[in-house]
């Protein structure tokens, strides 16, 4: 069985990555047309002219971002189309990062391209069964093409690892400061536990919120929080290691964020860390409270700050949560599990076809 992987994303983005991964430790065949291009407009022209010169495969693979790419692929093709959507382009780009207006051609176009691509696809693959949920109402589709496949995380890069000695207590998050984060909740929660000085928070990252953020910090006088903007992905493992505990979930109450669960929450739990998480419909698909989550109600600072404290006082409780965290993650979501996911997704419709 050779498999053609097309994306619109870079290669390296994560899920296309930890995807790519995945099937190549199951002993799948991967034919690439990728490019890491630094803009969509240089990427799909150039995976698209990959494409028109293969010829020696069995299915196509879409890849994230590909609702621009299915479309095409299948006046081009009469091979099956497994489709990665992840994520809803209408629902981020109009009501989760506002950038467009409900109601204009733009909006509408983005609309179109979800729905449209699912359609034409032979299986849809997105993370989570209440993201699932969300495509099938929004956009009028049918469940029984959708299938759940977990983000997961690259289990050669996050792997348990001993953290240097240091004094305190150290809370850590990272996050490209959207709106769905919530990040403002976790700078609240760090004032509300300046009272204990060996509590410290660590937030990595930058983003369209950044200087909101910042500016909420300054104004509340926050002074247990190191705010860094960016390390490599590379050095993620290294911040994620000196961590007591972390912060795996987004803590906004946004339609959006009760969907997903983060690509971090997966990263956390490969290193055998425990983790606090929002509690919505999409975590509960995977984590369970106190077992390998502590969960709490979202966009509501004082249960995040009341969760770090208990996690902080109660040794045995964060040692179990980690233990469980780390235990559900070799079950269900390295990338050799979610490769042998796929492949089984991958030959199923096949054997249709045939």
């Amino acid at each position: 069985m050779k498999v053609l992987f097309i994306a619109g994303r870079e290669p390296a983005y994560v899920r296309n990555d930890n995807i790519l991964k995945g099937l190549k430790k199951n002993e799948v065949e991967v034919v690439e047309c990728v490019s890491s291009a630094p803009s969509y407009f240089l990427r799909y022209p150039i995976v698209l002219v990959k494409f028109l010169f293969k010829r020696d495969y069995d299915v196509v693979f879409v890849g994230f971002l590909g609702q621009p790419l299915v479309p095409l692929i299948k006046r081009l093709t009469n091979k099956p189309i497994i489709f990665d959507a992840y994520l809803s382009v209408y629902d981020t780009m109009v009501f989760d990062r506002k950038h467009i207006r409900p109601g204009t051609v733009i909006a509408n176009l983005f609309f179109n391209l979800d729905k449209r691509s699912c359609e034409l696809a032979d299986v849809v693959l997105l993370d989570t069964n209440a993201h699932i949920d969300y495509f099938c109402k929004e956009f009028g589709l049918d469940r029984d093409k959708f299938i759940r496949v977990f983000v997961g995380a690259d289990e050669d890069v996050f792997y348990p690892r001993k953290a240097p000695k240091r004094e305190g207590f150290l809370v850590f998050y990272y996050g490209s400061f959207l709106p769905l984060q919530g990040i403002e909740y976790i700078v609240e929660a760090a004032k509300l536990l300046e009272s204990h000085p060996d509590i410290k928070f660590k937030i990595i990252g930058k983003g369209i919120l950044s200087s909101k953020i910042k500016a909420k910090a300054k104004k509340l006088n926050v002074k247990n929080v190191e705010f860094v903007d960016w390390v490599p992905y590379e050095k993620l493992p290294e911040e994620i290691a000196k961590a007591d505990v972390c912060l795996a979930g987004h803590f906004s109450n946004s339609d959006k964020a009760q969907r997903v669960i983060p690509t971090k929450a997966f990263q956390m739990i490969a290193m055998e860390k425990p983790v606090i998480m929002g509690n919505n419909p999409a975590a509960k698909e995977l984590f369970e409270n106190r077992k390998n989550a502590l969960m709490v109600e979202m966009a509501n600072s004082k249960a995040l700050a009341n969760a770090i404290l208990e996690l902080k006082n109660n040794d045995f409780l964060r040692e179990e949560i980690g233990e469980g965290g780390y235990k559900i993650f070799k079950e269900k979501c390295t990338t050799k599990r979610i490769g042998r996911e796929i492949k089984n997704i991958i030959e199923n419709p096949l054997e249709e076809k045939r």
